[in-house]
């Protein structure tokens, strides 16, 4: 980390959809951890003569990606699903430390967790922070809570609850230790042997428990949720976010949109055989992913017409290679494809996610006084959401944490 100045570069972040134009010819001025000023390269000359140069050597500059739905502590039914909930305490640190690492050396620079064993999240974020473990940014929602033998139950990134009065206790308790937001799941998916995807899970006032305690302390709730009547209830009572969304209707997708509650679509997940055969997943659960796939596509279209804000997600570890890539990028790539477009599919993965945080005075854009959390790319991402496939240099409050620009053409 130290005061520097990035040269040779054209700017482009998620403003880009409300019609912002990259900044061509550009350079960025990073005093200790934020930018301190962002313009045409003459003009941010001026203000940094005396200051180290970095020459991105002709690359696109964007903000560093935001991946809404993460768990670095993910065991899916299956081999090796199992072997790492048999994980002691200080395997699991190490574990999920690694794959901290991994996710920001793919340009990854903040994380959302939906869903993390043992509270060992709160652990890692604080070594983070201090510095004593690479990794991205971690907004958290510790341990999902959900009903007795509901989705998840049998793992210890979860919390069963039954009644308004559990779920208030629950809430409250991951609050207590130290929780950005909460998740609750309101339905079964495609993860639970003895439930189906359209399985209500909580009743009416659980879920309100929820909300209401949540709300009360500042905090949002995101749900998992497959079926249109289970959000519909959740979207009325003032659900802030969805998970999944599979079987979406174009009534509920409106009643998002008017509500403001925002979608992770996770398209990847009904989509991934592939990833399935690696991790051993049963037959049971490779059919039931991959038989809701075209469905979900249809929710996720319905979605977007209605005007639904959706985010990126990858629910898969974001750094999992996939298709030629890692699963943020595959599952930018197929929001994008599916009728986001580039430059909303940036907003998507960029602003939209520093917004729904609440950290958009900080993350989601290249502006002065946000921190330098920024990533370097050979293509421009508003041509083809692909772009994002090269990544090559990563940034993370000031200090360049991967630099593979070497042997790039420069201009």
């Amino acid at each position: 980390m130290g005061d520097m100045v990035i040269v040779n570069c054209t700017v482009v972040d998620g403003r880009a959809a409300d019609g912002m134009e990259p900044i061509h010819d550009a350079a960025v001025l990073v005093l200790g951890e934020r930018i301190a000023a962002v313009g045409p390269r003459p003009d941010i000359l001026e203000q940094a003569r005396d200051v180290r140069r970095v020459d991105l050597g002709g690359a696109y500059l964007t903000p560093g990606l935001i991946n809404m739905h993460t768990h670095l502590s993910l065991s899916l039914p299956g081999q090796s699903g199992e072997s790492v909930k048999s994980l002691g305490p200080h395997d699991l640190a190490l574990y999920m430390a690694d794959g901290a690492r991994r996710t920001l050396d793919c340009g990854v620079t903040t994380v959302r967790c939906v869903a993390e064993k043992d509270h060992a999240d709160f652990a890692l974020r604080r070594a983070i922070e201090s510095g004593r473990a690479a990794g991205p940014r971690i907004f958290t929602a510790g341990r999902a809570l959900v009903c007795t033998g509901g989705h998840g139950h049998d793992s210890s990134d979860t919390l069963e609850c039954d009644g308004p009065d559990e779920f208030r206790r629950g809430a409250r308790g991951q609050i207590k230790a130290g929780a950005d937001l909460i998740k609750v799941m309101i339905s079964g998916g495609i993860a639970g042997e003895h439930e189906r995807i359209d399985t209500p899970q909580l009743f009416a006032d659980e879920m309100e428990a929820v909300l209401a305690t949540a709300h009360a302390w500042g905090r949002k709730v995101t749900a998992h949720a497959g079926p249109a009547e289970v959000i519909a209830q959740a979207v009325e009572l003032g659900l802030d976010c969805v998970e999944h969304g599979y079987e979406l209707t174009p009534e509920v997708a409106a009643a998002m949109a008017g509500r403001g509650t925002a979608l992770v679509p996770t398209l990847l997940v009904t989509r991934c055989k592939e990833f399935f055969d690696e991790l051993g997943v049963p037959e049971w659960m490779q059919c039931r992913s991959l038989g809701a796939g075209p469905r979900h596509l249809e929710s996720y279209a319905m979605a977007l017409a209605a005007g639904v804000e959706v985010l990126l997600g990858s629910d898969m570890p974001p750094f999992w290679r996939y298709e030629g890539t890692n699963a943020t990028v595959r599952e930018l790539e197929y929001m994008s494809e599916a009728g986001l477009g580039p430059a909303r599919a940036m907003h998507a993965a960029t602003l939209g996610p520093a917004r729904w945080l609440g950290a958009e005075a900080d993350l989601g854009t290249v502006e002065t006084g946000k921190y330098a959390d920024l990533i370097a790319l050979a293509a421009d991402p508003l041509a083809a959401t692909s772009a994002f496939r090269g990544v090559r240099w990563v940034m993370k409050g000031g200090e360049i944490v991967r630099d593979d620009l070497a042997g790039w053409p420069t201009s």
